[in-house]
C-alpha cells in the first residue's frame, strides 16, 4: 500500500521546497525567530477579539504568517512518527532557559511529547481551522466572540513552537538498535 505523503508547501515562505521536516524545521526558525512566530500568533488571537483588523497596513503579512503556520502544522503532524527513528540531542546547556518555555520537564527531554499529546487532542485539520478562524476574525472589522475553543489549539500550538525551536537548538539523531545479547 502506498503511503499518502504530505506535502509541507515551504515554497511560499522561504523560497525552496524542504521534504525532510526536520530540514523543513530549519528552514522556518530560519525565516522568522521563536519570538517572531509566538508573538504574531499571540497577536493574531487577540485581534480575533477586537474590532480593529490585525496588521491593516499591511495585510500581506498574514498571509505570509498563515502560510508558514499552515506548513508548521503539517511539519508537526510528521513528527510523532518520526519519534521512532530519531531522538533529542541530549541538553548540553543549564536548565536555567528551562523555566522560559511553555514545556514541561518531561517534554523539555523528550520534545516529541509535544506533537504526539496535540495530536491526540486535536487533528490537523481542526488545528488548520482554528489557523483559519483566529485568521478570519482578525482581519475582520467586526468584533465577535469566536464560536469555538480557541484556547487549547493556541496552547499547543505555543508548546510546538516551543518543541520545534529546542528539536533544532538541541540536534537531532538516529536511535540506534542496541545489539541482542546472547545468554
Amino acid at each position: 500500500m502506498k503511503k499518502n505523503k504530505i506535502s509541507f508547501e515551504t515554497s511560499f515562505w522561504p523560497g525552496h521546497v524542504a521534504g525532510n521536516p526536520f530540514k523543513a524545521i530549519k528552514a522556518f526558525f530560519d525565516y522568522a525567530d521563536l519570538d517572531y512566530y509566538k508573538q504574531s500568533l499571540t497577536e493574531v488571537v487577540i485581534y480575533s477579539y477586537k474590532r480593529e483588523c490585525y496588521e491593516a497596513k499591511n495585510p500581506s503579512t498574514a498571509f505570509i504568517f498563515y502560510t508558514a503556520i499552515n506548513t508548521f502544522l503539517k511539519l508537526c503532524y510528521c513528527l510523532p512518527e518520526k519519534s521512532k527513528k530519531w531522538k533529542v540531542t541530549a541538553s548540553l546547556h543549564s536548565e536555567t532557559t528551562f523555566h522560559l518555555s511553555s514545556l514541561t520537564e518531561e517534554e523539555y527531554d523528550n520534545p516529541f511529547i509535544v506533537f504526539q499529546k496535540a495530536f491526540d487532542e486535536n487533528t490537523l485539520e481542526e488545528f488548520e481551522s482554528f489557523l483559519c478562524l483566529i485568521l478570519e476574525l482578525s482581519l475582520s472589522p467586526y468584533d465577535g466572540y469566536p464560536y469555538s475553543d480557541l484556547t487549547t489549539p493556541y496552547i499547543y500550538l505555543i508548546k510546538m513552537l516551543d518543541a520545534a525551536s529546542l528539536m533544532k537548538e538541541r540536534g537531532i539523531e538516529k536511535i540506534s538498535k542496541s545489539p541482542e545479547s546472547v545468554c
